[in-house]
């Protein structure tokens, strides 16, 4: 499977071949294309650390792409449109967009933006490649969860999640942080974190009902032990 340190998903042809061009020019390996049929065909098939993505697309729009893109995974995702309404910004964030870049852009600036987000996913990745709590392992370099020595599949929120809580094992996380540092709001309801726990319960406990992994402290958040004890 072929690695890009970058995507372009942009159907401004001229634009997106420049910038590219440019970007291999300066060793980020970037390749594009113009649609979001094109752009979920080349994700399956290539591994990618960053995305570029407009959001006026060939019959499609990228919001939508995005929702679908962080279905399966959480890698950085940069918007990039000539639209400027405060509206189309925070809807973008909101939706799992990592930044807003508004065109035109100088390929240098948008370079520097992409070079530094990478240096920052790795930096993240080479911190803790993985995380060994007996049956359970989290690959952090290829965001993968084994139990038993079988891949499970997380939903990008599921896995962020649980890296999350993992990462602070044998803390009390609460709900606030998890909101802010897992959904990157402030408010998030009740409803969703336990829906997300719940899932997360049925995938990687014995008995869900009674979790050894991850435990509610009960009017605060939950803790996650490694140990399953």
């Amino acid at each position: 499977m072929a690695e890009y340190d970058c995507l372009i998903i942009d159907d401004e042809v001229e634009l997106s071949q420049s910038t590219c061009e440019y970007f291999n020019l300066f060793d980020v390996s970037a390749a594009w294309v113009a649609n979001a049929a094109d752009a979920l065909a080349f994700l399956k098939d290539h591994t990618v650390s960053l995305i570029l993505l407009d959001i006026n697309l060939e019959h499609s729009s990228g919001f939508d792409l995005c929702r679908q893109i962080r279905e399966t995974t959480d890698i950085p995702i940069l918007f990039i449109s000539a639209r400027t309404s405060d509206d189309d910004k925070l809807l973008a964030l909101s939706i799992g967009g990592d930044d807003y870049i508004q065109k035109p852009y100088a390929l240098s600036v948008l370079l520097a933006k992409v070079k530094a987000v990478l240096k920052r996913y790795k930096k993240d990745d080479d911190a803790q490649s993985l995380l060994d709590f007996g049956r359970l392992r989290i690959d952090v370099a290829r965001r993968t969860v084994t139990l038993d020595d079988h891949v499970i599949d997380l939903k990008a929120m599921e896995y962020k999640l649980l890296l999350y809580l993992a990462q602070n094992e044998k803390r009390i996380v609460t709900k606030e942080e998890l909101f802010r540092k897992v959904w990157g709001e402030v408010i998030t309801g009740d409803n969703t974190l336990n829906v997300h726990i719940r899932h997360l319960r049925e995938k990687i406990e014995k008995d869900p009902q009674d979790p050894l992994f991850i435990k509610t402290v009960w009017g605060t958040g939950y803790v996650f032990s490694g140990d399953e004890k």
